[in-house]
């Protein structure tokens, strides 16, 4: 809370997350599919920076993992690393998008 300040921030850094998670997901799988791998890291290491605050370690350990292989790695690795993380991302998006509909800004 010392970070994000109150409750209100907490909901505007959650619309910021739910924003960039529905935007960045779907442009981190075309880059992939397009080999672009400077691309891919772009967008993966700006979504770094979320997750953690808002995710688990484990959920964080997999997007770190995914970040660093983005600039190392084979395309094809990168690739199935990140059909493994995509659809935790996507399920926390679906959380993200239930608590705001649930606690909707005063």
């Amino acid at each position: 809370m010392e970070f994000i300040g109150d409750a209100n921030g907490v909901l505007t850094l959650l619309n910021t997350l739910h924003q960039t998670l529905g935007e960045d997901l779907p442009r981190i799988q075309a880059l992939l599919d397009q080999d672009d791998m400077h691309g891919a890291n772009r967008l993966l290491h700006q979504l770094k920076g979320f997750t953690p605050v808002f995710c688990v370690d484990s959920l964080v350990e997999l997007v770190v993992n995914v970040e660093h292989l983005s600039k190392h790695a084979e395309s094809s690795d990168v690739r199935a690393a990140y059909k493994h993380l995509a659809p935790q991302l996507e399920t926390l998006r679906t959380e993200v998008a239930t608590h705001l509909r649930l606690h909707p800004a005063a």
